[in-house]
Order: C-alpha cells, then sequence, then structure tokens
C-alpha cells in the first residue's frame, strides 16, 4: 500500500506487534527476564506468544489491501513469488551469517526454519489462495488446515508409538522436525518454525484475510463486527484447547484460534479509535509498521552482532554496554534488561519515524 491508501489501525497495530517482537526478542541478559517477555514452556501462552501470530495475521490482513484489485496473471504472481523468496533469502541470511570470515557459519550449522522464513512461506501461499479463491472457499480451506493438523497431530502413530502433544520423540511435528532439518533446526529435537507447523500457520494468515476483507467492505460498525468474530474465535479456540492444547511452539489449531480471536479484538479497539472516531493516537507505532519488516531485520542483524563482536576479552559487545550501563546498584536486574530492551525498541521507532517522514517505504 502507498501512503495515501493506508488505513491507520493496520499500521498501528502492525507497528504495535513489530516493536514488541524487537522488545521480546532483545532484553539485557536471558538470565533476568520479567515472566510475560517470556514465552510458555509449553503448553498455554504468554503475551509474548502472541506477538509472532499477530503479525502472521497482519500480514494476511494486508494481502487484502495489496491484491484485492489485482489480476490473478504470471505477473503478479511472479512479484509475490520473488517477494516470498526476499523474505526467505533475508531469514537464511539472519541464520547463517557470523562475524569471521568467510562471514558464514559452516553448512551443518545453518538453522533452514526461521521467523523470516515462516513470513515468506505463510505470504507466499495466503496470497495465492487470496487470489484463487471467494471468501467462503478460503474459510473451507482455513477450517480444511486447522483440522487435518489436529488429526494428523492427534492420531497418527509415530515410530509404532501412539502420539502425544508433549515435547516428545513420538510428538509427530517434533518428529518431522528432526527428520527433514536435522541439526538445521533451532531446537535438537523441534523447531518452533518447524515444518507441519507451517499448515496452521498459513491458515493464522487466513484469519487476517477475513478480517481484511471486513475493513476494505462497504459495512457499517465494522468494529463490532471484528469484536465478534474474535469472541467467536476465543470461545472456539478455548474449546479446542481441551481437544488440542493451546502451543505456540506446535502452532497448534486452538493457538491459531486464540491468537486470531485476540488479534481481532485488539484491532477492532485501534480501529474504533482512529479511523471510526479519528481520534490521533498511536503514532509511534505507524512509523514502525510503515517499515516493519525492514526494522526487524535490522533489529536481528545488528543485535546478531553486537552478541558475536568481543570487547575485554570474551565479553560481548552486547554484554558490555548492559553491565556498564544498564547494570545499576539501585535496580533490579529485571529491571535493567528490560531498559536495555526499551532503549533498542526506542532506536529502531526513532528509524522508524525518520524513515515514515521522508516517505520512504523499504518493500522487501
Amino acid at each position: 500500500m502507498n501512503i495515501q491508501n493506508r488505513i491507520d489501525s493496520v499500521d498501528i497495530f502492525r507497528g504495535l506487534t513489530i516493536v514488541l517482537m524487537i522488545l521480546v526478542n532483545n532484553p539485557g541478559t536471558w538470565s533476568h527476564v520479567y515472566a510475560p517477555f517470556l514465552h510458555a514452556t509449553w503448553h498455554g501462552y504468554t503475551p509474548t506468544d502472541l506477538v509472532f501470530p499477530f503479525f502472521l495475521f497482519i500480514v494476511g490482513c494486508s494481502i487484502v489491501f495489496a491484491y484485492q484489485n489485482k489480476p490473478a496473471d504470471s505477473s503478479t504472481y511472479k512479484k509475490i513469488t520473488i517477494r516470498a523468496l526476499k523474505l526467505i533469502g533475508l531469514g537464511l541470511f539472519l541464520g547463517a551469517f557470523t562475524i569471521q570470515s568467510p562471514f558464514f557459519k559452516d553448512f551443518e550449522n545453518i538453522r533452514f526454519p526461521g521467523v523470516l522464513q515462516r513470513i515468506g512461506v505463510v505470504f507466499f501461499f495466503a496470497s495465492i489462495l487470496f487470489l484463487k479463491f471467494n471468501w467462503k472457499t478460503l474459510i473451507g480451506i482455513c477450517a480444511f488446515l486447522l483440522i487435518v493438523y489436529w488429526l494428523l497431530m492427534g492420531y497418527v502413530p509415530v515410530n509404532g508409538m501412539a502420539p502425544t502433544f508433549e515435547r516428545a520423540p513420538n510428538n509427530l511435528a517434533n518428529y518431522l522436525d528432526v527428520v527433514v532439518f536435522g541439526s538445521h533446526s533451532y531446537k535438537a529435537d523441534y523447531d518452533p518454525e518447524g515444518f507441519l507447523s507451517t499448515l496452521p500457520s498459513i491458515a493464522t494468515a487466513l484469519m487476517g484475510i477475513f478480517t481484511g476483507l471486513v475493513l476494505r467492505s462497504k459495512r457499517v460498525k465494522k468494529e463490532l463486527l471484528l469484536c465478534g468474530m474474535g469472541i467467536l474465535m476465543l470461545v472456539v479456540g478455548y474449546v479446542w484447547d481441551i481437544f488440542f492444547p493451546i502451543n505456540k511452539a506446535l502452532w497448534s489449531s486452538s493457538f491459531v484460534m486464540v491468537t486470531a480471536g485476540w488479534a481481532n479484538i485488539i484491532l477492532a479497539i485501534i480501529y474504533y479509535v482512529s479511523d471510526v472516531k479519528g481520534i490521533k493516537f498511536g503514532s509511534i507505532f505507524k512509523y514502525a509498521g510503515a517499515n516493519a519488516i525492514v526494522l526487524y531485520f535490522l533489529s536481528s542483524f545488528i543485535g546478531k552482532i553486537m552478541g558475536l563482536v568481543k570487547v575485554d576479552g570474551d565479553t560481548s559487545l552486547k554484554g558490555w554496554l548492559f553491565n556498564t550501563i544498564y547494570v545499576q546498584d539501585f535496580l533490579a536486574m529485571k529491571t535493567s534488561s528490560l531498559l536495555y530492551a526499551l532503549s533498542l525498541v526506542s532506536f529502531y521507532v526513532l528509524l522508524g519515524y525518520i524513515l515514515y517522514r521522508k516517505k520512504i517505504f523499504i518493500k522487501v
């Protein structure tokens, strides 16, 4: 979308999400982090577990604005494919880069899945589906993905053992991650952006597409419809949790429903305040949202460099800055860790503001 066609609430929501992504990924030290800024150990969810699905949700929402009036032809498919490959390529670069010559890890140590890789894959499939099918068919596809994933995870034996939703070798998603990715996973036994869990993550983007269609429609009281959708999704998600636990690492079907429910409710509130009532707020997030992928990539890349560069012996540049500036006798370590993260967020929000004011919107 160009600047004239943007809906404030969508940019604010996207920016809020990217700010939270940077915040939770960059504490001063992982040894001291307040509980809400950590992922759930396995089942259940924390506020941090909402962040990535919120971003995939808003990717789906943005697909509507970008492609609703575009022809489903080879030119459009080519643009979608190129953008998806760029996202995947950036993610692989982040996983492979190191500061030591030849500046890339040994092949066997490179992680193949990742956040940007998942965004690229989800964007590709969700965009193609949106171009080819109407909203009724998309609802059917979304339901199919979530139900099939549940059945696969809950009823398909693994190596002759009964399946489980726990972190174990007879968890189908974990098992396939080991088989498909091997040493190229984030963890030895599974990857949070794993192979099989990509299916329900596409459904998360489809949920965002449904919301985007509501926002683009001529309906009145859109905020009420979005709230109603969100409440219904929460109810379905919590009922489904009884049979398929809410789990971010598995991207369980109940997790998709609950996170999409919260996304709709929060976006509805932002939409009502900013787009219906015309109350100007959240510009700080709007600036970041206009160049979300760029800010996320830079925060990840610079953060990685700061962790690899050594100063004062074996201390990283990040560790030196944190211990020198933020660790103080009058501050709890968790507070110091949070202040470090907030400082980084402030820097990237400022960068987002500069890009926005100069009307620079970098498409990845």
